[in-house]
């Protein structure tokens, strides 16, 4: 276990272990990683792959239970402002705007479901 893992709280390698999780299925799934937690004054994105053409943003929410609506639903729409200024700050660097969308891939307790285009950017 690295420096970093050791000194991560109980919940943050909980998280870390969801991407891992996450990230393995959707390589499963045919898609390709771009990059890996991308990190920006604007917030965060865990995974960002493209599936053929189009570039995929993708929220992994982990959560114990159902309480409070869930994974899915801690995708508040705050949360989703900050995803939106952060790909469109990794999207700054392209020439062409490529086709984009956004995921989520939530865990309850061990179960996981994917949400192709969770949320709208409109």
């Amino acid at each position: 276990m690295t420096d970093q893992r050791r000194s991560s709280t109980i919940r943050q390698i909980a998280g870390d272990n969801a991407e891992d999780r996450a990230l393995a299925y959707l390589l499963r799934q045919g898609l390709q990683l771009r990059t890996r937690n991308f990190r920006c004054k604007g917030g965060e994105i865990d995974l960002i792959m493209n599936e053929r053409e189009t570039l995929v943003f993708i929220e992994v929410r982990k959560r114990s239970s159902m309480r409070y609506g869930g994974a899915a639903a801690s995708v508040t729409p705050a949360k989703q402002a900050r995803l939106i200024r952060a790909a469109h700050l990794y999207l700054s660097r392209y020439r062409a705007m490529p086709p984009c969308r956004f995921d989520v891939v939530a865990f309850e307790q061990e179960n996981m479901s994917w949400l192709k285009n969770a949320f709208a950017t409109a």
